[in-house]
């Protein structure tokens, strides 16, 4: 069994909490059990903020103690969310209440990444080893899933996907043959096919990526990128033919086998954010975090979070990091960050001047911009 087979296993294990039995999305009662903190407040303690400008995690109650790393959200009021024990929720109220809307087929499996168009038509990405890596869509708001592709090659293992309009999709496989495997879609989820490796640059001995927030492969003005680890070398690929070809640009994030580039986030083709670290050491990651402003080369963040983060989001010219100690702010494009909140997160994206966030224990919490 490889490092990264194995790897993936334990971060499998680590994300595998049952929901809950008697599953509510009516009416929030309060926080699911260990959590400490009122639902409308931050969780995780706010000591040592700088004070009134600070952003506030508003947690909300979902109803289940499910781990959600893929995370989607539409507006402000409408957001899915994706996770272990095959769960799939979904809000059209700001979060106040939750629907589980998860295809009925994946209760063992692992979700880990999300897409959403709107409130009816999203789709979700489960991984694992051969046949445990798929695909469903949803038109209908959950009520009905398609299971639009099931991996049959056991060399390979799906990480996570993007969109980078309504038609044209990627998923990103880690290597099979040497190079890392792409998976197209033309018309919305419906349909995928596995795209020819001749425009791939060959992977690095044990490089992969990791599925750990559904953003280690993620798209901005029309182009895909997908971040790595696990090798000598952290990288990121970018490709502006929608995954046909692909260029690979070195990072100083440091990588190893549990080490790497966890989060990738673009606001346009110049401006791109990568954070990480290693998820066994989460809080120690004194180099965890780069920044590209040219969209070709990366520098290293002059203050970075310090600590393991696995997903990045870009609000305006703003930027927030999460990961399982904490969360950051960056006013300057990823340079210098700074702690504003100590709850765990696994996942953060941010639309219509509001990011949301996800993680452990049926964590999803939102805030509103600016900030």
């Amino acid at each position: 069994m490889t490092i990264k087979r194995r790897l993936s296993i334990v971060l499998l294990a680590l994300g595998t909490v049952a929901a809950t039995s008697g599953f509510t999305s009516t009416s929030p009662s309060g926080l699911p059990s260990g959590l400490s903190g009122a639902a409308t407040d931050l969780s995780g303690g706010a000591s040592g903020l700088s004070g009134g400008h600070d952003p506030v995690w508003r947690l909300g109650d979902t109803g289940t103690t499910a781990r959600f790393r893929g995370l989607a959200p539409v507006s402000a009021s409408v957001a899915w969310v994706a996770g272990s024990a095959g769960t799939v929720l979904r809000t059209v109220d700001a979060g106040r209440t939750w629907s589980s809307v998860g295809p009925a087929d994946a209760a063992e499996l692992q979700f880990r990444d999300i897409e959403a168009f709107d409130a009816r038509h999203a789709v979700a990405l489960t991984i694992g080893s051969g046949t445990d890596s798929r695909i469903y869509a949803t038109a209908d708001a959950g009520r009905t899933w398609t299971r639009t592709f099931q991996n049959e090659d056991a060399s390979a293992f799906y990480d996570c996907m993007t969109f980078l309009d309504r038609r044209h999709g990627l998923a990103l496989s880690d290597p099979v043959n040497g190079k890392f495997r792409i998976l197209a879609t033309r018309d919305g989820g419906r349909t995928w096919s596995v795209l020819p490796d001749t425009g791939m640059p060959a992977a690095l001995d044990g490089e992969f990526a990791f599925a750990a927030s559904g953003t280690c492969l993620t798209s901005s003005s029309g182009r895909a990128y997908f971040a790595t680890g696990g090798g000598p070398a952290s990288r990121v690929f970018s490709s502006n033919d929608l995954g046909r070809s692909w260029r690979v640009t070195e990072t100083p994030i440091p990588s190893g086998p549990s080490a790497g580039i966890y989060g990738l986030a673009f606001r346009d083709p110049a401006h791109g954010l990568a954070v990480g670290g290693d998820y066994t050491v989460p809080d120690s990651a004194p180099a965890g975090a780069a920044v590209t402003r040219n969209g070709r080369t990366w520098s290293a963040s002059t203050t970075p979070p310090g600590e393991y983060r696995s997903g990045v989001a870009w609000s305006g010219r703003a930027a927030i990091t999460v990961g399982p100690t904490g969360s950051d702010l960056s006013h300057d494009g990823g340079l210098t960050w700074r702690r504003f909140d100590t709850g765990s997160f696994d996942a953060v994206a941010c639309v219509a001047h509001t990011c949301w966030a996800s993680g452990e224990q049926g964590r999803v919490a939102r805030l509103t911009t600016p900030f």
